[in-house]
């Protein structure tokens, strides 16, 4: 487990972090997915998920948390009061928990976890299953108009998906992840993402490929499912430096998501469409454009770490899989006039493929930085990240951490863009190091 999981924050001895390093030690293992331990937990609560205010539930490979945060700033210029639940975090797992539009509090934390832990009474569960079954109990004794529910992995057996009917589902784009424990293809995962859906609730879907969208489509007609799907019954595009939506209901001139890089055109449309669903119109459309912030997601960094590289650039995110690499590479690709060269700090963790997920890089990046990703058991040997670099034509050496790195590319390439990635908590040790700076 990694301190990720466990919390990460500055709190007091016996306050959250000892409760949540309790929870990680309830279960050998800390992916198992199934539901069996998550009903027993919740019976033993008084069943929370059952008194939510109106849930939208979020699924997908990337954009889940892009999505979120649109449809949160939106929601909330809009006047409601809105409940979050993300995972995993990148400081602290105050994060994964937002009650009525903030973070919760480190009490309120504190007594969801150990009524948690009580009612659990020791039985084997795991750390996501624990801490999510104490979310539920938190956004059940806070009042709210919505609850924005991400999935934590798959769908169909995550911990999120004992909502017996939420208001909607989302499903953001489905591509090859976690295929260890979600399947092989991506038709198995999309199955497994698809999960979420519920009889007669309508589902927005972002754009996806064939072979996921048939699986996606057929499991919508077994259920009765009315889908929104993109290319199909709405449409977004960008256009003159402005972002047009069009569905049923006309048309959309909005500025463009206040998240960087070109793929957060199809994130907002994917939010647009979900709020157009619940009778938004374009003021609280706008708001969610311009409002949304979502850390770790093509974020440009100032001050701390920074200004180790003074005449450079540095750029976070916590991408791991070769789609979200695409959209990285995608968002920096040199425009006209742009000759600063594109240098990668890059660490990764558990059996994921270094060498796809470099591939859209290949033809882009001038160097590549391996470094471990700290605290991580699983954190893949940088020799080898380096190899898978160099066989895309990269130049590539190792680091035995982020400043060391960074500290390098300074003296050598003064001007760099440089960008930080391949892992959420390669990205959560990068933000509390800036931080601490």
């Amino acid at each position: 487990m990694s301190p990720a999981d466990t919390g990460g924050g500055a709190e007091a001895p016996g306050g959250s972090d000892a409760l949540l390093a309790r929870m990680g030690d309830l279960h050998p293992s800390t992916i198992d997915l199934s539901l069996d331990r998550t009903w027993r937990l919740l019976d033993a609560l008084g069943n929370p998920q059952d008194r939510l205010p109106p849930v939208i539930h979020i699924a997908g490979t990337n954009g889940k948390g892009s999505t979120l945060a649109m449809l949160r700033a939106g929601l909330s210029a809009a006047g409601q009061r809105v409940h979050a639940y993300t995972s995993p975090h990148l400081v602290r797992f105050h994060e994964r928990i937002a009650l009525a539009g903030a973070e919760i509090s480190e009490p309120a934390l504190v007594d969801v976890l150990e009524r948690t832990l009580a009612a659990n009474a020791g039985q084997p569960i795991t750390y996501f299953e624990a801490t999510t079954c104490a979310a539920f109990l938190a956004f059940a004794e806070a009042e709210a108009d919505t609850l924005l529910l991400e999935v934590g992995m798959g769908g169909r057996l995550d911990t999120t998906n004992v909502i017996a009917r939420p208001q909607l589902t989302i499903i953001t784009p489905v591509d090859l992840d976690h295929q260890a424990f979600l399947g092989e293809t991506r038709s198995e995962i999309a199955g497994e993402k698809a999960g979420i859906l519920k009889r007669g609730v309508p589902c927005v879907v972002a754009r996806q490929e064939e072979d996921a969208l048939e699986v996606i489509e057929a499991r919508a007609a077994r259920l009765g499912v009315p889908l929104l799907a993109d290319g199909q019954h709405w449409h977004v595009w960008q256009e003159r430096g402005r972002l047009v939506f069009q569905d049923e209901t006309g048309l959309l001139d909005l500025p463009l998501p206040a998240l960087p890089g070109p793929h957060q055109v199809a994130n907002a449309g994917t939010a647009l469409a979900a709020l157009r669903h619940l009778g938004h119109g374009e003021a609280v459309c706008e708001a969610a454009m311009i409002g949304a912030r979502w850390p770790a997601r093509m974020q440009r960094l100032a001050g701390g770490l920074a200004t180790l590289l003074p005449g450079g650039e540095l750029w976070l995110d916590g991408g791991h899989n070769p789609h979200a690499a695409a959209a990285m590479a995608a968002t920096l690709r040199p425009r006209a006039g742009d000759t600063r060269p594109l240098h990668l700090v890059f660490g990764l963790q558990g059996a994921r493929d270094a060498a796809a997920v470099l591939a859209p890089f290949a033809d882009l990046a001038d160097r590549l930085t391996a470094v471990p990703v700290p605290g991580e058991a699983a954190s893949q040997p940088t020799a080898a990240l380096a190899a898978a670099a160099r066989a895309h034509g990269m130049a590539a050496d190792e680091a035995d951490g982020v400043d060391t790195a960074l500290t390098a590319i300074a003296s050598e390439t003064p001007r760099a863009r440089v960008l930080i990635f391949g892992s959420l908590y390669l990205a959560g040790a990068v933000l509390r190091q800036q931080d601490a700076l």
